[in-house]
């Protein structure tokens, strides 16, 4: 039977069945899982608690505990069932997550009252789908010590070539991670845009660039130079073979987070409160 929560917004979710994930190696997320899972069951909502290695394709809500990248290794798997995706922060950062480890009632309390929204994040493809990504894909060359001479085409028009240590192609989403370190600007999360960001690139006219979503992008390295390495959100690595030509395009299908309707929870607050973004230095 399904059991559906309608938001204060008009969103709905599909509570038949929960899956609450988090990392096998993480001791504290297993504590705080079960006494979620307990909580559930009480109310005779069903509930399962499960790790990262063992994703369940019949979910209709996950709840992930953890940091990010728990979060994003999430994402990636469920995006394409349509699951909406609650983040509880257990590790440093927490940026995309609603709730610290001791807010689990009262978000639990929120999600029921229907005071929350889902958010659709676009998400990246490459490799003719076998790559896909949250916040970011990353090419660098194989060879550590060395840079890499990267041409980048958009809609078959080249626009720039970098010799850099490598390109971020970045989500909104993943504007405030790597893309950011790098010197990218922060895009709002509901954006549909894609920030190119050279990775240190030897040059002063290099700069980063924003461009729509539904552009193809398109990066080639120059003949007979070391192989090349791309990641996804920095978990799923690909060697490619020289002379392959990259196509990095938006995915057919996004992330929904859950966001909980709670105080100084807008993207602007966050960025404050976990970026200190805008605020003063005070000597």
């Amino acid at each position: 039977m399904e059991r559906e929560i309608k938001s204060v917004n008009g969103d709905l979710i599909n509570i038949s069945k929960i899956g609450i994930f988090y990392n096998r190696d993480n001791q504290k997320a297993n504590y705080v899982g079960l006494d979620i899972e307990k909580c559930f069951q009480e109310m005779n909502i069903n509930c399962a608690l499960y790790t990262t290695d063992d994703y369940k394709k019949d979910i209709t809500f996950a709840i992930v505990l953890g940091g990010d990248g728990t979060i994003l290794k999430t994402a990636r798997y469920y995006a394409k069932y349509d699951v909406p995706i609650l983040g509880i922060n257990l590790g440093r950062l927490g940026f995309l997550s609603q709730a610290k480890s001791s807010q689990t009632q009262e978000a639990i309390e929120y999600i029921l009252n229907g005071s929350f929204k889902i958010e659709n994040r676009i998400m990246l493809s490459t490799l003719d789908g076998r790559l896909n990504a949250l916040n970011d894909i990353v090419i660098k060359g194989e060879a550590f010590s060395r840079t890499s001479r990267l041409y980048v085409h958009i809609n078959d028009n080249i626009v720039c070539d970098y010799l850099a240590d490598g390109l971020i192609i970045s989500t909104p989403t993943g504007s405030t991670a790597y893309t950011l370190s790098a010197g990218g600007p922060i895009l709002a999360p509901t954006l549909d845009a894609i920030v190119i960001v050279p990775i240190c690139p030897h040059t002063m006219n290099a700069r980063p660039i924003v461009i729509p979503s539904n552009e193809i992008i398109k990066i080639t390295s120059s003949q007979n130079k070391p192989l090349l390495k791309i990641s996804a959100d920095g978990q799923e690595t690909y060697n490619l073979g020289i002379n392959e030509a990259i196509e990095i395009k938006k995915c057919e299908y996004n992330t929904k987070l859950l966001l909980l309707n709670i105080e100084k929870n807008s993207f602007y607050s966050v960025l404050k409160e976990k970026l200190h973004w805008g605020l003063s230095w005070k000597g």
